[in-house]
């Protein structure tokens, strides 16, 4: 066993913590030990709400229990506790104010590069992923650019492959689209059939979708951009920073780091690296490449 799994066992018998948090811990311990899979430092609240989410679910009455099930049942961990604890809230051009800044701060600088690479790291099941592309192909860029989209969930890059959505949602996307500056028409991008649409082949042709896990795997590629939105507030401290010394490594110098609206690089370890493109919409600019 490692050092920091002793360590962090040993820490576990020395806290004054009440039964369920000492089930909680000794939970997701397990669940790294036979799957490694890393939650130890997700937020706390996103775990016991999730967790006690599926306890109702399931008809299960202590957390040991789920674990049992956890560590006997590995159909019931892909199917059920990895999508429960996976961060899949997502949807296109999701806060548009951000792609229009996007657009009007970033484009031009990408638009100087010979060849753009990006990382859309926590891409779940690839609403963003699509959206970026379109403004990308938009501003005549998709055709150099190669894009990286990741995720822990397997079963939601599975969707994001396929591109196939459902239609009741396009009303929604096809207004966050024209309000963040699209420069056709949503519908122009998907083809509509039985309640379903299919985007565009053309979108995903320069998009790679890979199985990575933030928390335990290391720099995936070296790229210009890197969009990660709304996936650092479900870490606690410790893990964002390591996260954001991944994306600084992975970052090529003045590449560009786009993040939630409620995450920000402030009182974080990396803050004096970057410069700030767009304070409100948490956009920001490399200086220089990092140790």
């Amino acid at each position: 066993m490692p050092l920091a799994d002793k360590k962090y066992i040993s820490e576990l018998s020395h806290k004054n913590i009440d039964t369920e948090d000492l089930e909680m811990q000794l939970l997701l311990q397990a669940v790294y030990l036979k799957y490694g899979y890393d939650f130890r430092n997700y937020s706390k609240a996103h775990l016991k709400r999730r967790i006690n989410q599926r306890l109702q679910l399931s008809s299960l009455n202590t957390i040991s229990e789920l674990q049992n099930k956890v560590l006997w049942d590995k159909e019931f961990f892909k199917r059920n506790f990895l999508q429960d604890l996976s961060i899949n809230i997502t949807e296109m051009f999701r806060d548009p104010e951000f792609y229009a800044s996007f657009i009007e701060k970033v484009i031009p600088d990408l638009k100087t590069y010979a060849h753009i690479k990006v990382w859309h790291a926590g891409c779940s099941t690839g609403e963003e992923v699509y959206s970026l592309a379109i403004i990308l192909k938009e501003e005549n860029l998709l055709a150099k650019t190669q894009i990286y989209a990741t995720d822990i969930n397997k079963n939601v890059l599975e969707i994001a492959k396929q591109g196939i959505y459902n239609k009741k949602d396009m009303e929604l996307y096809s207004r966050n689209y024209d309000e963040a500056g699209g420069k056709s028409k949503l519908s122009d991008y998907y083809t509509s059939k039985y309640g379903s649409v299919l985007f565009d082949k053309s979108l995903s042709k320069n998009i790679v979708f890979a199985d990575h896990n933030l928390v335990t795997d290391g720099v995936f590629a070296e790229v210009n951009l890197v969009f990660c939105r709304n996936v650092l507030i479900y870490f606690d401290k410790t893990l964002q920073e390591k996260v954001l010394g991944l994306f600084s490594n992975s970052l090529t110098k003045r590449g560009f780091l786009c993040l939630g609206t409620k995450e920000s690089l402030k009182f974080t370890g990396y803050e004096k690296n970057y410069s700030i493109i767009d304070k409100k919409l948490k956009i920001y600019k490399k200086l220089h490449v990092t140790k």
